[in-house]
């Protein structure tokens, strides 16, 4: 069982950055599965307001369940975050890591 990065970059509109980095300190202690293993987001270098949320989790079956679990408190922030980003600026992706 190989570990599973998710990975959704971003960018957030410049009048909305501190409002951003609120939400995401505070995501930052909220969310939490079993079988993540972190969430850290970063910024990218020399491109400000643009943004990369990373989720690692320990294992395929951990990464399909994670959508199972509901918190409310992370469904608010989640959604006042999606009115932050810039429209057409997201992209996804996953990656499996490679076993011997």
């Amino acid at each position: 069982m190989g570990k599973v990065i998710f990975s959704i970059k971003y960018s957030i509109l410049p009048e909305k950055r501190k409002d951003y980095l609120d939400v995401i300190r505070e995501l930052k202690n909220l969310v939490k599965a079993e079988g993540l293993e972190s969430y850290s987001v970063f910024e990218t270098k020399g491109k400000p307001n643009d943004f990369e949320e990373i989720y690692v989790f320990e294992s395929n079956q951990a990464y399909e369940d994670f959508d199972d679990q509901s918190d409310d408190r992370v469904d608010i922030l989640m959604t006042k975050l999606s009115d932050m980003i810039k429209q057409q600026s997201t992209n996804y992706s996953t990656l499996f890591e490679v076993e011997e």
